[in-house]
């Protein structure tokens, strides 16, 4: 039968429209990253922390390190900038050559928050971070909202890998039923 040439532009026009996605994903996680940092940054009562529910308090906290502090002083800031513009540029790479758009999509929200924390360590040397959930007096690190775009996207791209593994054996079954073997 051969493909049709409405569905072989219609693919093409989906890869525009998957770069368009991850980008607006990216914009989005940057502005609100950025947006609630300078909230954070600007608000002298989160020095002292503020109770916003029995497991949640709003403080800021300067992190110099990468997630949950790792290499805080032992990796000098421009070297988690470096490392972070490397894997960003893969991921731009990726993200042009994105098949689909949840691919897409997560690869925005994983480039959108990195630049959000590669922008802080070339501003601060360091992340703002204030997102502080705890349980009774175990707290998890503190955090912000660059860091969950980035587990969220991370998240997708493993709920993706995971779905389409879980497809590929049905493919391959179709494919044997229709050429009999």
């Amino acid at each position: 039968m051969g493909d049709h040439p409405r569905r072989a532009g219609r693919s093409e026009g989906a890869g525009m429209n998957s770069r368009f996605l991850g980008g607006l994903c990216a914009i989005a996680a940057f502005g609100l990253d950025q947006g609630t940092k300078a909230l954070a940054l600007n608000t002298p009562a989160l020095e002292r922390g503020v109770e916003v529910l029995p497991f949640l308090n709003l403080v800021r906290v300067l992190n110099d390190g990468v997630s949950f502090g790792m290499l805080g002083g032992i990796v000098p800031w421009w070297g988690l900038i470096a490392l972070a513009a490397v894997i960003v540029a893969w991921l731009l790479i990726w993200l042009w050559r994105a098949p689909d758009r949840l691919t897409a999509a997560a690869l925005g929200l994983i480039i959108g928050g990195a630049l959000g924390n590669v922008l802080d360590r070339l501003r601060y040397r360091a992340v703002p971070d204030f997102l502080d959930f705890h349980y009774g007096t175990y707290h998890w690190p503190s955090f912000n909202l660059a860091d969950v775009a980035i587990f969220c996207g991370a998240v997708l791209l493993f709920w993706d890998s995971f779905r389409s593994a879980q497809n590929k054996p049905e493919r391959n079954h179709r494919e044997e039923n229709v050429t009999g073997k």
